[in-house]
């Protein structure tokens, strides 16, 4: 395994975090749950990154448990704020009322006193933005929070959390958590520039499209039985949006060169992904130990600039780049 600092903090990080937005408490059985953390912990993998809307809080439960026992000052533990949590008005948001609440439900699930980052899920509208910073900068001085991030924010939403730090004194973000991959690169052209310049890192999610990019998916035929694409609770409506013919016939292209590489297309996604220096790790989910121990092995991979050409060639005007792409909810789910 591969170490990256987060950001410009002093915190290093594993180039792959391990990831259970669409298994744990979900998609897969607690026992293959745990089997999967256990072949990500034997990989060399130290991060791991959850949130507590993810299924319905027992993503963090699950989670929380299969690290039970491990040396904590050994790993490093993100998990997320915003989404709803429960029924009432302030079960979601940015507000300090939630955040608070959040947090304290968040460290019992995950069996911590602390989390190493704690990101705001999304941008909220409804919440003066320096009320948000200031809780979490409240949570940072109380030990409970060593950093603080955001995830699928705009430029422009980062720039003024940046201003409203350094005129009130609060800690500054060090990472943005956003989508990205071969195929989505929206944070290219406004967020990685800005992200550059103030010294924060990208943790991307989805790095190889929802298993898109791994290939097991072929143009005009259906998706595989048991893939993510079939499965209701899995995120099939997430993915289902790519399985154009178009978009699913390059990805075959992409084949040849995984294989001159040495790499399955799971593993040349992820290390396309690691290419970006403002990169500091990748997501990976799993369903099965094999799949972490595929996917672990793009770290430390080098794709030199005529491999980067290659893909960018076939994947033509498939690619999604527009910043506007991200976007956070208007009002409050």
């Amino acid at each position: 395994m591969e170490f990256r600092h987060l950001g410009r903090s002093g915190l290093k990080i594993s180039e792959i975090a391990y990831g259970n937005w669409l298994t744990h408490g979900s998609q897969v059985e607690e026992d293959a749950a745990r089997a999967c953390v256990a072949a990500a912990l034997d990989e060399g993998v130290t991060t791991f990154d959850t949130a507590d809307v993810y299924a319905g809080t027992r993503a963090e439960e699950v989670l929380g448990r299969a690290l039970d026992g491990q040396r904590r000052e050994g790993l490093e533990i993100f998990t997320k704020v915003y989404w709803p949590t429960g029924p009432g008005p302030n079960d979601r948001g940015l507000s300090r009322k939630h955040i608070f609440e959040s947090i304290h439900g968040s460290l019992r699930r995950l069996r911590t006193d602390y989390v190493d980052l704690y990101q705001a899920h999304r941008f909220d509208y409804e919440t003066p933005l320096e009320e948000t910073l200031r809780a979490f900068d409240d949570l940072v001085r109380q030990g409970k929070v060593l950093y603080v991030g955001v995830s699928e924010w705009r430029a422009e939403e980062i720039e003024r959390a940046l201003k409203i730090a350094d005129e009130m004194g609060f800690d500054r973000i060090v990472s943005s958590q956003p989508q990205y991959s071969m195929l989505w690169r929206v944070i290219e052209d406004e967020v990685v520039p800005l992200c550059e310049r103030e010294g924060i890192g990208q943790i991307v999610w989805s790095p190889i499209a929802q298993g898109v990019l791994t290939g097991k998916y072929q143009p005009g035929q259906a998706p595989p039985a048991g893939s993510r694409a079939t499965d209701e609770n899995g995120g099939a409506d997430f993915i289902r949006r790519m399985l154009n013919d178009d978009l699913l016939t390059r990805v075959q292209n992409l084949k040849p060169v995984a294989d001159e590489l040495g790499l399955t297309m799971a593993q040349l996604a992820v290390a396309w992904t690691l290419q970006n220096p403002n990169v500091s790790a990748a997501i990976v989910g799993a369903s099965r130990p094999e799949q972490v121990r595929d996917n672990v092995r793009a770290a430390g991979v080098k794709l030199d600039a005529d491999v980067l050409a290659r893909i960018d060639d076939i994947l033509g005007d498939v690619v999604i780049r527009d910043p506007a792409k991200t976007v956070s909810p208007r009002q409050r789910p």
